[in-house]
């Protein structure tokens, strides 16, 4: 085989080799960790209950970091999981004629999906920090993972598609609303419904998980 014949056959060799790990290669690419967010800036809006003063009106958000792409039937568990509650300042007049002036403890927050399947129900003890309120306005609480939070674990699908994560029509809290009269904690279950509006509220994540 001449020089020329020779040379030619290893850099057909070479481009075959090239091919080859290409396809072999092709998407395998690691998945991209994105925030996913429900409620955007305004609030999706949840009638919830108080001590003292009638069901009021809370605007709750909520986020979590996951993969951008899940393979199909393979599991991931969400991270950064938190959110949101505020409420207005009308609101927090109310219970600061009632006597209450701080908030504390930590909330469950049920979680649909639109395709494949969740290891359980709800986001559990995701922390509310102990917040003593300035007098007026709007008053908004920091919800966040913590270690002793419970995280639901999502499996993908059998086959490729899409499938997206959303709030549900109710959340729950176990606080303690803090009374400055007496400087004392008081226990209090606050339980959430999703107000209805016409037309209804989106309560989706967003984008949608993709699943390869």
């Amino acid at each position: 085989m001449s020089r020329l014949s020779r040379l030619s056959a290893g850099i057909a060799t070479t481009a075959t080799a090239i091919g080859a790990i290409a396809v072999l290669t092709a998407g395998v690419a690691s998945a991209a960790t994105i925030t996913y967010t429900a409620g955007g800036t305004a609030g999706i809006t949840y009638n919830c209950t108080f001590p003292g003063i009638s069901p009021q009106p809370v605007a709750i958000t909520a986020h979590l970091d996951a993969p951008d792409t899940v393979a199909h039937g393979t599991s991931v568990t969400p991270s950064n999981v938190g959110g949101t509650a505020t409420i207005s300042a009308t609101v927090h007049s109310l219970l600061t004629a009632v006597g209450y002036d701080g908030i504390r403890g930590n909330a469950t927050v049920p979680v649909s999906v639109s395709a494949g399947t969740l290891s359980q129900p709800s986001a559990t003890g995701l922390n509310i920090p102990e917040v003593i309120y300035p007098t007026g306005g709007a008053i908004t609480v920091v919800i966040s993972q913590v270690a002793a939070s419970s995280i639901p674990t999502y499996t993908a699908p059998a086959t490729a598609g899409t499938a997206t994560l959303s709030l549900t029509s109710g959340l729950s809290a176990n606080l303690e609303f803090h009374k400055k009269s007496n400087n004392t904690w008081s226990p209090w279950t606050m339980n959430c419904t999703l107000k209805v509006t016409s037309p209804a509220q989106n309560t989706a994540f967003s984008p949608s998980i993709t699943v390869s």
